[in-house]
């Protein structure tokens, strides 16, 4: 069984690391949507709305929030698992 470790909380929402899960990349609650997938997408223009369309698994505002705001307090890391993703 693998242990997720939570790394960033909000109030409806959560960021967790999975090992053998994305790579281990920071992911949105019980899912398999790295946030750096969320953050290329808001790069590219995606809307809040265009983002709960986009995604298979159903995000809901709460978890988008919890993704920025990840993204802002761990911008280095996201950064380099989006220029990883790019180059692969």
């Amino acid at each position: 069984l693998m242990n997720s470790t939570e790394v960033l909380r909000t109030e409806h929402s959560w960021i967790q690391k999975t090992p053998g899960v994305c790579g281990g990349d920071a992911c949105m609650r019980k899912t398999r949507i790295p946030v750096w997938s969320l953050v290329v997408a808001r790069h590219l223009g995606a809307s809040d709305a265009d983002l709960l369309r986009y995604f298979v698994t159903p995000l809901t505002a709460a978890d988008v929030e919890a993704a920025l705001a990840y993204f802002e307090r761990n911008r280095v890391e996201v950064e380099e698992e989006i220029r990883l993703n790019e180059e692969a």
